[in-house]
């Protein structure tokens, strides 16, 4: 596999230790090449926008700059269209899941995951699909809107002009997507092709500012849309 052809990887952690574990780990993989570390949010931000990785591997809590933050900055930022950030946790209920999920992070990845699993996760994130299972996602997602229900469109006027824009055609659709439907089940379900289901999704993607599926289950429960 040639070099322009791997999956190249950003990995941020305050954690020395945990830096080169992770960069040991990622080097044994054919198709995966770390082409940069970080020990904060703010080198994140600097190095992600010099070296434009598919993936970074994003610590919560660290000094200076904390991950939340520095994951927000980096989708935001337009020259970046295409990096796809997968939060580390301690726990799988990490109270910074969901702040990490609103942000636009992909998903979340456990620190002490065997390594294929590590691989695996990065692959998943960077063909831009959230790295836990949809319906999964539904549920942590749901239960955090409702114990903190802000949103990352600042008010509840907003958050409803944006629902406003969007057809009765794709709200069907995001409820399905919302509730763990894959394109495919989604186009069986209604009788349309998986290709018209993917520019739908496409178009709510961008009139709801989601940068990949994740975003969108965030938004269904935070419009109260499922």
């Amino acid at each position: 596999m040639s070099d322009a052809d791997k999956i190249r990887v950003l990995i941020v952690d305050d954690q020395e230790l945990v830096r080169s574990g992770y960069k040991v780990i990622l080097s044994t993989y054919s198709d995966i090449e770390v082409v940069g570390i970080a020990k904060n949010g703010r080198e994140a931000i600097e190095l992600a926008q010099a070296l434009h990785p598919d993936v970074v591997l994003m610590d919560i809590r660290m000094p200076d700059l904390d991950g939340i933050s520095a994951t927000r900055d980096i989708i935001a930022n337009p020259s970046l269209p295409d990096v796809h950030v997968l939060v580390l946790t301690t726990f799988d209920m990490d109270e910074y899941v969901y702040d990490a999920l609103q942000a636009g992070a992909s998903g979340f990845l456990l620190k002490d995951a065997d390594p294929d699993d590590i691989a695996n996760a990065i692959r998943i994130v960077d063909r831009g699909e959230a790295l836990i299972a949809p319906s999964v996602m539904a549920r942590i997602v749901k239960d955090l809107v409702s114990a903190r229900p802000s949103s990352r469109f600042g008010t509840s006027t907003a958050l409803a002009e944006v629902v406003s824009s969007l057809t009765e055609r794709e709200v069907e659709i995001l409820r399905l997507v919302a509730k763990g439907k894959t394109n495919d089940e989604i186009a069986s379900e209604l009788v349309i092709s998986p290709a018209t289901v993917k520019t739908h999704v496409a178009r709510i993607m961008a009139k709801t500012s989601s940068h990949d599926r994740a975003q969108l289950v965030v938004f269904a429960y935070e419009s109260g849309l499922v």
